[in-house]
């Protein structure tokens, strides 16, 4: 049985369901590896969005801990090498990405919801890197993602503790977006990746780079940077598209040309 599926909703938008709720969908080494593929399956097709959520009352709890427990110091790094590797292709994804937090994201689990660009959460959910009270720390770009996402302070505070946070918290401190009745938690997020999916998708793609290699830059870099890539929509037929559209008053149909 697949602990990860992937699905096709209204042509341009990828659901991505971890469903291995028996383990709370733990992250093992067949699930990291069908979770690559599936992320891997979205690059190569013409999708606008993606979602991913889990089945189940938890999003993702992180590490397979009972599988960890029997693996050799080898077969760990090449765990959190493989993980490292899937989670940044993730995140490097040109289209945008939404973590629908279902229940628990503990760890690799709150790793994953970080490597997307948007999280929204379900009113039960309880989240966070949780690492130190394993005496490790988190290795699946937690301190660096949650830095740039909450802060410096308020991210050490968080993984310095193990803190385990509520919706409501992780809302109130901008780690997610959003905070739904958990009944509509999926078709809210499948909502927004239609919403998305609706726009012009190189300009999206180009407002992406635009936002994330330029947050590290100094203002003056990044707005020369914004420049360049706005430059790319300027001969696109998606652009002529929508100048016709609004000349007719009708709603733009965008091809990504």
């Amino acid at each position: 049985m697949n602990t990860v599926s992937i699905q096709t909703i209204d042509s341009y938008v990828a659901l991505i369901e971890l469903n291995r709720p028996e383990a709370k969908n733990a992250i093992s080494v067949q699930f990291l590896e069908e979770l690559h593929q599936s992320i891997k399956a979205v690059q190569k097709e013409k999708f606008r969005a993606l979602v991913i959520t889990g089945v189940g009352d938890a999003f993702c709890s992180g590490a397979d801990l009972k599988e960890r427990k029997n693996m050799s110091q080898p077969e760990v790094k090449r765990f959190l090498r493989n993980i490292n590797v899937c989670f940044s292709e993730l995140a490097n994804l040109s289209i945008p990405t939404i973590a629908a937090i279902n229940g628990f994201a503990f760890g690799g689990g709150l790793e994953l919801a970080l490597s997307c660009d948007i999280r929204y959460a379900s009113e039960s959910a309880i989240m966070g890197l949780t690492e130190t009270k394993l005496g490790i720390i988190p290795g699946a770009g937690g301190t660096q993602r949650l830095s740039r996402i909450v802060g410096e302070s308020t991210a050490m505070e968080w993984i310095f503790s193990g803190k385990k946070l509520t919706s409501a918290e992780a809302l109130s401190r901008g780690l997610v977006s959003k905070v739904v009745n958990p009944v509509d938690l999926k078709d809210s997020s499948l909502a927004l990746a239609r919403e998305i999916s609706e726009s012009a998708p190189i300009a999206v793609s180009a407002s992406k780079r635009a936002i994330r290699q330029g947050f590290s830059m100094p203002i003056e870099s990044a707005l020369q940077w914004e420049q360049l890539c706005y430059s790319e929509t300027l001969t696109t037929k998606d652009r002529l598209e929508a100048l016709q559209a609004f000349a007719e008053k009708r709603k733009p149909m965008f091809k990504g040309e």
